[in-house]
């Protein structure tokens, strides 16, 4: 299941990451980028207050991250996006630990997972670096192994 994440309430649970340093959202997509490499999920990360001429969408990798206008608030806009999903929304996990966005996800019929359980999550062992990145990856086979898999396959 992909995920919709309310950022700015997932922040102040992963360690290493505060909400009053000016890099807060860089530092958790970074994070979510990571986690979604691992897990093959698709993720969307909702922000409040999107600093002026920032871009209001951005992906990254696997991760698209929205970016609210003042006039607007993330809670809302997750809020249209599941309304927006319709009867898909039940194949979405919610991550938040506001009981309105909660409320609204069970609503839609979307699944919820706690800030808090989904920050475990990002800080898990197999949350760290990717051990395969930038290692070359050998697919060299015997010659042997080939002729003994040929009769495995090939006798009647």
């Amino acid at each position: 299941m992909p995920y919709i994440i309310d950022g700015h309430n997932l922040i102040p649970k992963v360690a290493g990451i505060d909400l009053q340093n000016i890099d807060d959202e860089k530092q958790l997509i970074q994070q979510l980028q990571a986690f979604a490499r691992r897990s093959g999920k698709s993720i969307e990360v909702f922000f409040d207050k999107a600093p002026p001429g920032q871009a209001r969408r951005q992906t990254h990798g696997k991760v698209t991250a929205f970016f609210v206008r003042e006039t607007r608030t993330a809670d809302a806009a997750i809020a249209a996006r599941l309304r927006a999903l319709g009867g898909g929304a039940r194949n979405w996990t919610v991550v938040s630990s506001d009981r309105e966005v909660q409320a609204g996800a069970r609503a839609c019929h979307a699944g919820v997972i706690s800030s808090q359980v989904f920050a475990k999550q990002l800080a898990t062992p197999s949350s760290g670096p990717d051990p395969v990145a930038g290692k070359k990856v050998s697919a060299e086979v015997n010659q042997e192994e080939v002729e003994y898999w040929l009769k495995q396959f090939t006798e009647d």
